[in-house]
């Protein structure tokens, strides 16, 4: 069996205070989003007129005309920009206080996603692709496991200097524009995070200055003929996901949702494929003959811990034919023994 590091009381009430303060910056800075626009005076034929700029569903830059000016529009301007400071002041004073409770978390230790990681999963959050269309897959999953545990695994089999970005083929998938990723592509997405991320010779994959990783992976088409999304945006050096065998797997698994804490204590939201699910594939990659023999032992690692975990915490999350039944019995059968030692 192994021994898991379960949280401390101080560190379990401080990690159920950061999700709470988490949530409640989220809400803030949801409704400081819907302020984004303007709403102003604008002359036409000699008649004023109170335009509103704002952003559709799409994110496109859009304006209507509220009406003429007078005493109504006058109070539907002014009301307008009380409810936007308003908005503003709750935002600042929610990241202030997220500001001390990450401050908090590192004097305890909880900091565990390594902070480029942590910054390009918030980037995939804000841009509306994280849990639609993108989840957090490889080693990164197991910082999502571990965090709606309550514990520690062994860092020797979460240390990774790179990021595995599932791409579901069969979902539309667009980023929420914005100033800085006009052109809505995952390669201008990940330079908004760090400027040095180019697309390497593999066109599945950007590596930054430092060697950093990031692959975006799909499932095999079935059958091959098939023509699936690989893509997120158009242009000539945006990344193109790579088809990978077994991944169906993981993108038909349940998604798993759970708030971690990166280096220096600030939370983040992790989507991920369901544990059980991540498990069985981990065990099904280590038993490769093509595999690296050093990968495949640490594939195994992984996919004992995270099975372990999941069948002593989770206990909603039984590992049975009924819950499994997307998986081949030929991976189902091998990986029921780790749930069951």
């Amino acid at each position: 069996m192994i021994d898991f590091n379960e949280l401390n009381n101080d560190q379990r009430r401080e990690k159920v205070n950061s999700e709470q303060r988490f949530s409640a910056l989220q809400q803030a800075q949801q409704k400081a989003r819907t302020f984004r626009g303007s709403l102003v005076w604008h002359t036409v034929g000699g008649v004023e007129h109170l335009m509103r700029s704002y952003y559709d569903s799409s994110g496109a830059r859009r304006q209507k005309v509220e009406g003429r000016r007078s005493a109504e529009t006058e109070l539907q301007k002014a009301d307008w920009e009380a409810a936007r400071e308003s908005a503003r002041e709750t935002l600042a004073a929610r990241q202030k206080l997220m500001e001390r409770q990450s401050a908090i978390n590192r004097v305890l230790r909880l900091g565990r996603v390594p902070l480029l990681t942590a910054r390009i999963i918030r980037a995939l959050d804000n841009a509306g692709l994280l849990g639609a269309g993108i989840r957090i897959a490889g080693t990164n999953a197991i910082y999502a496991y571990e965090a709606a545990a309550g514990v520690f695994v062994d860092p020797g089999i979460t240390t990774t200097e790179d990021i595995d970005l599932l791409m579901d083929a069969r979902q539309s998938l667009r980023i929420v524009a914005d100033d800085q990723v006009e052109d809505g592509t995952l390669i201008s997405l990940l330079r908004k995070v760090d400027k040095s991320f180019e697309r390497s010779q593999s066109t599945f994959r950007a590596v930054n200055r430092d060697g950093y990783l990031v692959d975006l992976i799909k499932p095999v088409a079935r059958p091959a003929w098939k023509k699936d999304r690989d893509a997120v945006g158009t242009s000539e050096d945006e990344l193109v996901a790579a088809g990978i065998e077994g991944l169906a797997w993981l993108e038909n698994a349940p998604p798993f949702e759970a708030i971690a804490i990166d280096e220096k204590g600030g939370p983040l939201r992790i989507v991920a494929p369901d544990p059980r699910f991540f498990a069985a594939h981990k065990l099904w990659v280590s038993r490769r003959a093509d595999r690296e023999p050093i990968k495949r032992r640490r594939d195994f690692a992984q996919a004992e811990a995270v099975a372990q975990l999941t069948a002593t915490y989770f206990e909603h999350l039984p590992f049975n034919a009924t819950a499994m039944q997307a998986l081949p019995k030929a991976v189902f059968e091998p990986a029921k023994l780790m749930f069951t030692r």
